[in-house]
């Protein structure tokens, strides 16, 4: 049976552009586009490539899919673990973007701003990590 190939084997950093965009847009504190209350709405770091998320997500979502579908086939123990590991290498290298994400806009933006909020900032990244290195 032929597995899954392996999800996020080689994905780009974001373009130059979009954080040289993102940087433009940030007033006070808050990006994007006015909300309904003439308030800037807040954009997390990942919002430039969400569309490219959701598409990597779905497409984990498919393994995990794949993954069901296997077991109710009997299909043999080796060959399922293998999709396991191409699910796992995929979440982690999504995550591992949106660390990267967070790390050049929101903890960037705080660092910016000074005082508090960036020891806020790099202890919450700082934690994000070290969960991450415990899976």
């Amino acid at each position: 049976m032929a597995t899954t190939p392996e999800v996020g084997s080689a994905e780009e950093a974001p373009a130059a552009e979009e954080h040289a965009r993102d940087a433009l847009q940030a007033q006070d504190g808050q990006h994007g586009q006015p909300a309904q209350n003439g308030q800037h709405a807040q954009h997390h770091g990942y919002h430039a490539r969400k569309a490219d998320h959701l598409k990597r997500l779905r497409r984990i979502e498919g393994q995990i899919r794949g993954l069901q579908r296997m077991v109710e086939e009997d299909v043999y123990c080796i060959d399922i673990l293998t999709q396991v590991s191409a699910s796992t290498k995929g979440l982690q290298s999504f995550a591992l973007q949106l660390l990267e994400e967070h790390l050049r806009h929101c903890v960037a933006d705080a660092a910016v701003r000074g005082g508090d909020e960036i020891d806020a900032k790099v202890e919450e990244a700082t934690k994000a990590i070290a969960r991450m290195l415990r899976t």
